[in-house]
């Protein structure tokens, strides 16, 4: 099993793989990054933001968080403002945030967080420790939540309730709900349906494509903005491309892919309902690769029914079917 910084030593050459940073600078003083509107309201983001869980989780719990500063740096330095968080990411929420307000970049950030005290799916919330959580994130993060949503589909009517009412005191600016669990894809259409949602956060990859058939088109449908969380299949496409003995193709070059990171997240940007990304990392190099995917040109259909074609055929990543 390969980490994605085995494999990009590992891939085209470790020489070509070294060349990629001088490369990615270029290419993010030359284009601006793309970005998306957000349905409700217009607002634009730019395509690639930041996730805190994983590495960044792992990283945010030791004494030396240099690594945190830097990737939180080099998001905004070339372009980006999205990061994405959580209560339960371990020490994410509170170490971005002291980052965040040290570097003074607090007004550059599109800062998303969420709120669940009910468990994954459990319930029912209590009103007030949901309120409370809330408050804790707001006092780490010492500005107004940008995006506020309840967390792996906790106790929706109630937490969501709670969500709003902060949005209409001013605490934040938009709502909505998130999952990274298949099982709960039925539930989430059903709060799309009947809840005045701004965004909703979901996995989505390559080789996840699932919400394709019915969440990503209600998305578009009822106007909510979509966050696309584990572009990487949380390193499983690294893995599987190490397994096919795969190099990049050249074709890639052609919607200006040079890595396999910047080729995952392109292929995400073909769908239309996506806002941004939030690949969590913890290394600037990942972070600045990441940023390089969004920029320059977006595959048009046909290329991304090849690139479909080309990751269905690779060996599925060990424990973990297509």
């Amino acid at each position: 099993m390969y980490s994605r910084r085995e494999w990009l030593a590992l891939a085209a050459g470790s020489a070509a793989s070294l060349r990629l940073t001088p490369g990615l600078l270029d290419a993010l003083r030359q284009d601006a990054p793309i970005t998306r509107a957000i349905p409700k309201g217009g607002e634009k983001l730019p395509v690639i933001g930041l996730g805190s869980s994983a590495t960044f989780s792992q990283v945010a719990r030791s004494e030396d968080v240099t690594a945190l500063k830097e990737v939180l740096g080099a998001l905004v330095e070339r372009g980006g403002r999205v990061f994405d968080t959580a209560p339960s990411y371990g020490a994410s929420e509170q170490v971005a945030a002291g980052i965040a307000n040290e570097l003074g970049i607090t007004g550059k950030l599109f800062w998303a967080t969420k709120v669940n005290v009910a468990g994954r799916g459990g319930g029912p919330a209590d009103p007030a420790a949901a309120r409370a959580q809330v408050e804790r994130s707001l006092a780490l993060y010492q500005r107004p939540l940008d995006c506020l949503q309840v967390h792996n589909m906790g106790d929706p009517a109630t937490q969501l309730a709670v969500a709003r009412e902060f949005k209409a005191a001013g605490k934040a600016r938009y709502v909505g709900i998130t999952t990274t669990f298949d099982g709960q894809y039925g539930q989430l259409e059903e709060v799309m349906k009947s809840e005045p949602l701004d965004f909703i956060g979901i996995d989505y990859a390559i080789d996840n494509r699932g919400v394709e058939e019915r969440i990503l088109p209600l998305a578009q449908e009822k106007g909510i903005a979509v966050l696309a969380y584990a572009p990487f299949g949380r390193t499983s496409l690294f893995q599987r491309a190490a397994a096919a003995g795969q190099p990049l193709p050249e074709w890639a070059r052609e919607f200006g892919a040079t890595t396999w990171a910047q080729f995952f997240l392109k292929f995400i940007l073909t769908h239309p309902a996506i806002t941004a990304i939030t690949p969590a990392t913890s290394k600037r190099a990942n972070m600045l690769d990441n940023l390089a995917g969004g920029v320059g040109a977006v595959p048009d259909a046909k290329t991304r029914a090849r690139m479909v074609a080309l990751v269905d055929a690779w060996p599925a990543a060990p424990g973990r079917g297509r």
